[in-house]
């Protein structure tokens, strides 16, 4: 445990790491978490960091928790998982509580932690975000941007499908292991999204907004190999869809079965009477972000990786 002085008004101010929260304090995240949501428009950490806040000690996860007079305001996690990359973190602060070096104290603690190589996510880009990059010394070298088009009389081509290759919806205790291995293999070159584990996915499968009859399983007509899939996901509270992820496997890519798959999905959302569907797509894939274009979507918001220099 580290500490220090509040200086602005005396009260003491300390920052603890843990390698797993309890109930309460996960639920103090959480609704720190909403709290910030609120003023932000968006969510600080992101839906596989909400994920591992839950169900223990999880293997090169760390919790921070920053309190004032041992209320919880602020809030890191640092994510030390990928062989070659830094680690990577998330952090907010309450709104009630910025503009009072807590962002700096949780920053600097993940700069300690990491020992100096550090990517730290701004959800959002907000200007405090990008001042707290650079008071921190750490340099912009990602951008994500979320997309959104509207799902109301949404008018695309019929999906044309690869001679040989029909579509199914996922089916809970039979597609997981399969699943997974073509979810490496489409996305080897992604590191995030290419080393979920299956404890990731069950956790996935076990949120109330999972639902199969909207993740979209391609496969051979003659063996049942999986080719490819678009997994949806429905946010309901913001009556918003989903390209969750969407995945062709190398050997299948370039015949058009990426494109038929955003279309099967996209249909299915916009028929749940959803109004706006959305993704995610790292600024820097200009063919993924040309397609999507073409498909109907603009941009969004951007989401910005900061990183300490290599």
């Amino acid at each position: 445990m580290t500490s220090d002085d509040f200086a602005r008004t005396g009260r003491p101010r300390s920052l603890q790491t843990y390698a797993a929260l309890d109930e309460e304090q996960t639920g103090a995240v959480l609704a720190l978490l909403a709290e910030a949501a609120l003023t932000d428009g968006q969510q600080a950490v992101s839906e596989q960091g909400r994920l591992q806040l839950r169900g223990g000690e999880r293997e090169g996860i760390s919790h921070l928790l920053l309190s004032v007079d041992d209320e919880l305001v602020g809030y890191a996690q640092l994510e030390d998982t990928d062989p070659v990359e830094p680690p990577a973190a998330e952090l907010v602060v309450h709104p009630s509580y910025r503009g009072n070096g807590h962002g700096r104290a949780l920053g600097s603690a993940l700069l300690a932690a990491s020992g100096k190589r550090l990517r730290v996510w701004a959800h959002g880009g907000h200007s405090a975000a990008r001042h707290l990059a650079q008071v921190l010394g750490l340099t912009l070298f990602r951008e994500l941007r979320q997309m959104r088009r509207p799902l109301e009389g949404l008018d695309l081509p019929d999906p044309v499908l690869p001679q040989g290759v029909t579509v199914r919806t996922f089916v809970p205790g039979r597609d997981e292991t399969a699943w997974l291995a073509l979810n490496a293999a489409a996305f080897a070159h992604h590191p995030e999204q290419g080393s979920l584990s299956r404890r990731d996915l069950d956790d996935r499968m076990a949120e109330s907004w999972f639902d199969p009859e909207g993740f979209f399983l391609a496969e051979a007509a003659d063996t049942g190999r999986l080719l490819g899939f678009h997994w949806t996901k429905e946010h309901a509270a913001e009556r918003l869809g989903e390209v969750y992820v969407l995945g062709v496997s190398p050997d299948a890519q370039g015949g058009g079965l990426g494109k038929s798959l955003t279309t099967i999905g996209l249909r299915h959302l916009a028929g749940r009477g959803l109004p706006t569907a959305m993704l995610y797509v790292d600024a820097d894939n200009k063919a993924a972000v040309s397609v999507y274009e073409r498909l109907g979507f603009v941009t969004h918001e951007t989401d910005l990786m900061y990183r300490t220099e290599t």
